[in-house]
């Protein structure tokens, strides 16, 4: 019996060596996959690292943005505020797919404006459609990039709503984000972001957005997401008029606890945002990590200087739209710029927005309730405009890379911050231009039909009976 054991186990060892050794043979030295195969593979570090990000924004409306406005407004608000952002990410996803994926990112052909419908209700994208990064040789799956960029596209009308909140109807609102992000969100991020890529370059020299062709530097989405909602804000909170006793009665915030609570979800999940826009996970995306991190860190420090030095004593309020802002500015230029010079540029935005905040909204008597315009869209002209300054090489900033000129390397000497800085304006100057007339005439024609503004009993009892009848607490 112990003979029949060693002689099975000894058969079994001699039959393993040739399996090892024919194995061995067979398999040879690794070769790297040709570029033909490269173009019909996924990265999946990137596509990892691109879904994280999607989850992270997400998290920055639901429930960060929802719970930083809701604890900003009044109790008797807090609940409609909340499902105002939630309604909105939930309508503007569909949006997305239906339509919005297609205008943004996809040829306009002569058009620089907007893309086109070739990917309506993403008609061709599947599972094996393939989007290529920056890298040209790295690889995510298309639905991924979709969904990432679906997360701004949600976002973004979300933060109009702070400019009017306690005071707008709920149908009106709904029915302003689908025109205002046909109309004014999704060509800004075609002009912004759109181009045929470098493997296009040779066949369609031209096919990119407005801005992109420009120049225009927003890594993130200073321009695309940050003023376009911020001036929007501006207009709706004009149009639909002040709240029923502002300025005369007060109007505190009901939970600064929630609002802080808000500020750092927003804060963890602008990662994503930030370092996510790189849309592969290398070098640049923690240049974009880091200056987030630092930028915010400095604005929040900054803003509460000021009020130390205004009001003596600085306040956890101060605090938090402070960190917002100096997320804002840092938008555009996270992954241009270098650390310390991120940090400059949060030290800088605080006192500009603060000034905004509590000097010019009360000179100009406009009632933008959650300081939308005077974070958002002051905080991201900061933040586009200091891009041109700390993208400098010089400064230790990554430049520009001419992607017209793929794969030609970048020559830093050819940097000019005085050109760019022109640039950068003219693309502020833009933006608020597009999205301040048209969404005027979005909130004139809604107003005019629909309705924005709820009865003055109704905002008087609160938003969250009159509109949803809930509230947010029962005692």
């Amino acid at each position: 019996m112990n003979r029949k054991i060693l002689s099975g186990a000894g058969a079994a060892i001699a039959s393993l060596a040739v399996s090892s050794a024919a194995w061995a043979q067979a398999a040879g030295p690794i070769k790297a996959p040709t570029a033909e195969q490269m173009a019909t593979m996924v990265n999946k570090g990137d596509t990892t690292w691109m879904l994280i990000s999607s989850a992270l924004v997400l998290m920055m409306s639901i429930p960060g943005l929802a719970l930083f406005y809701g604890g900003l407004v009044r109790a008797k608000n807090m609940l409609s505020l909340c499902m105002q952002v939630f309604m909105i990410v939930s309508v503007a996803g569909l949006l997305w797919c239906c339509v919005g994926y297609s205008m943004a990112f996809t040829s306009g052909g002569e058009n620089h404006f907007f893309g086109g419908f070739s990917k309506a209700m993403l008609m061709g994208v599947d599972g094996t459609t393939l989007g290529a990064t920056f890298s040209n040789n790295i690889y995510i799956p298309e639905l991924c990039f979709v969904v990432f960029q679906m997360t701004f596209a949600m976002i973004t009308p979300a933060l109009i709503v702070g400019a009017f909140a306690e005071r707008v109807k709920f149908s009106g609102l709904m029915i302003f984000v689908v025109l205002w992000s046909i109309l004014v969100y999704y060509p800004m991020a075609h002009m912004v972001w759109y181009w045929a890529g470098p493997d296009f370059l040779a066949d369609a020299p031209t096919d990119y957005g407005l801005l992109w062709g420009w120049g225009a530097l927003d890594f993130a989405g200073g321009t695309v997401v940050h003023i376009n909602a911020g001036i929007a804000g501006l207009v709706g909170c004009l149009m639909i008029g002040k709240r029923v006793g502002y300025p005369k009665e007060p109007m505190p915030p009901h939970s600064l606890v929630m609002t802080m609570i808000g500020a750092s979800l927003l804060w963890v999940g602008w990662f994503g945002f930030n370092a996510g826009s790189n849309l592969e996970a290398n070098g640049v995306t923690a240049v974009a990590f880091i200056n987030t991190m630092v930028a915010t860190c400095a604005a929040a420090v900054s803003w509460s200087l000021v009020e130390q030095i205004h009001h003596g004593k600085p306040s956890m309020l101060g605090a938090a739209t402070g960190a917002v802002a100096g997320l804002v500015a840092i938008t555009p230029a996270s992954g241009y710029a270098a650390p310390m010079t991120s940090i400059v540029l949060g030290f800088v935005v605080s006192p500009i927005c603060y000034l905004f905040v509590v000097k010019v909204k009360g000179m100009f008597g406009y009632d933008d309730s959650l300081d939308v315009f005077g974070v958002h869209c002051i905080g991201g002209i900061v933040g586009a405009l200091g891009t041109a300054i700390v993208a400098a090489p010089s400064l230790g900033g990554q430049g520009v890379f001419d992607y017209t000129q793929f794969p030609a390397a970048f020559d830093p000497s050819s940097y000019s911050i005085g050109n760019q800085l022109i640039i950068q304006a003219k693309a502020v100057l833009f933006t608020l231009a597009w999205s301040g007339v048209i969404s005027a005439v979005i909130f004139f024609i809604v107003g005019k039909t629909i309705g924005l503004r709820p009865a003055e009993d109704e905002e008087n009892q609160g938003l969250d009976i009159t509109s949803h009848g809930e509230r947010a607490y029962n005692m």
